[in-house]
This record gives C-alpha cells, sequence and structure tokens, in this order.
C-alpha cells in the first residue's frame, strides 16, 4: 500500500507541476486572469493532496486500513476537485460546455475534507490509547 501511496503522489505532484507550468506559459495567452487563477488552484490543491499522500505513506504509524481509506478519498477527491475545476477553467478553450460539471468540484473538495478527517481521527484514536 505505501509503494502505492507514494508512487500516486509522485504522479500527482509531477501532473501537477507540469499543469501548473502549462497554465503560467500556454493558457496565460488564451484565459481571462480570473480563469488562470481558478485554473492554478486546480494545481495548488492537486500539489497538497500529492504532498498529503506521501505524508501518509510514510508515516509509519497508522493502519493499512486508514491508509487505504485516505488514499481512495484523496485520489477520488483530486479528480473530481481539481480536474473539474481545470474543465471549467478551460470551458471556453473546446467546443464542450463543461458548466455542467460545477457540481462536482464541492464534491470533490468534500472528499478531501473526508480524507484529512479520517487522518484526525485515526491519529486521536491511537494517541488516545497510549
Amino acid at each position: 500500500m505505501d509503494k502505492k501511496t507514494i508512487s500516486t503522489a509522485a504522479l500527482l505532484g509531477m501532473i501537477a507541476i507540469i499543469l501548473g507550468a502549462f497554465g503560467a506559459h500556454a493558457l496565460k495567452k488564451v484565459l481571462s486572469i480570473e480563469q488562470l487563477a481558478t485554473f492554478e488552484t486546480g494545481v495548488r490543491y492537486q500539489m497538497y493532496h500529492a504532498l498529503f499522500l506521501l505524508f501518509i505513506g510514510l508515516i509509519p504509524n497508522l493502519t493499512s486500513k486508514a491508509k487505504n481509506t485516505i488514499y481512495n478519498l484523496v485520489l477520488s477527491g483530486v479528480i473530481l476537485f481539481s480536474g473539474s475545476i481545470y474543465l471549467l477553467a478551460t470551458n471556453g478553450l473546446t467546443p464542450i460546455n463543461f458548466r455542467f460539471i460545477g457540481p462536482v468540484t464541492p464534491i470533490g473538495g468534500l472528499l478531501l475534507i473526508s480524507a484529512w478527517t479520517v487522518l484526525l481521527y485515526n491519529i486521536t484514536k491511537k494517541s488516545n490509547k497510549n
């Protein structure tokens, strides 16, 4: 599980850097300042959660079940939250209107919050036993 979590963290981090550079250079020419800021929010949260997964993969005192739950919540959350933000920010660049995907963003955010909640619960549960 740790190898999968750390590998996923590395992949999400790498993609965040690539998308950040793409946004700063290529998209800067075609998006408004507001759209670019929105896109950068998606990149920022993706990177935060790549680092979070890296931490989860390296922390020794979490159960495999907790790590797996956090992994699934973070991966789903990043895909829904950051992915929907990327599509909405670049909506005008494609013939497809992605406005229908707007309600997905808060669901992704809720999944990310849930991952942090699972960590908090498991850490406090462990410390109460000691």
